[in-house]
């Protein structure tokens, strides 16, 4: 792992046994379009509202530029997900850390997305294993939050495997698809994922 204080945001990588997460360069345009475009129908469900417009060039150029300065300011990491099995890398889908907090809050939002194709391989639940030692470790978190529609049984499973636990039931919670969006509130705090990681080397 590069460490965000002692590097440029954009070399930040992060990596796990079939996975590399980095921030998005302006030559991984013509991937994310494509697996944004095949992927429209998949994702419509759990995302705010978007369309063909959101998937321009210029769209993309800003969240790249967006993505370094809020890495930078330490605000938000916008992470795109490739394959690291060999060969050249695939892009799968993304994972945002948003809305960090510090003083005496000191929490992040966790958000994620995967194309179609890749959907049910388990890539996922890889991909939120990978950020929480940056999340704990490299920044100093003590708190990681998550939600999802109730009906989203596959991030129940995803962020149950990564040690989350169920702490909520916000009505209304996030604009979805253009309607205003229950959610089922998760967390993980620093505590319970020592707990975890020491469980696991023991």
């Amino acid at each position: 792992m590069i460490w965000p204080w002692s590097s440029p945001a954009s070399l930040i990588t992060l990596k796990g046994p079939r996975l590399l997460l980095r921030l998005p360069q302006h030559g991984d345009y013509q991937a994310w379009y494509s697996l944004r475009k095949t992927s429209r129908d998949f994702l419509k469900p759990f995302e705010p509202r978007w369309t063909e417009a959101d998937l321009a060039r210029s769209v993309f150029t800003a969240r790249v530029k967006r993505s370094r300065q809020e890495a930078e300011d330490g605000s938000d990491y916008s992470f795109l997900i490739f394959t690291a099995t060999g060969g050249p890398e695939t892009l799968v889908g993304g994972i945002t850390l948003s809305n960090i907090r510090r003083r005496a809050a000191q929490f992040a939002n966790l958000g994620y997305w995967m194309g179609r194709q890749f959907a049910g391989q388990g890539m996922m639940t890889e991909a939120v294993g990978i950020t929480l030692p940056f999340v704990f470790d490299s920044l100093d978190l003590h708190r990681l939050h998550a939600a999802f529609l109730p009906g989203n049984a596959a991030s129940r499973r995803v962020l149950e495997k990564n040690g989350f636990v169920e702490e909520g039931f916000a009505t209304g919670y996030l604009q979805i698809d253009g309607r205003w969006e229950d959610h089922v509130l998760f967390g993980l705090t620093r505590e319970r994922y020592e707990m975890r990681r020491r469980t696991r080397h023991a």
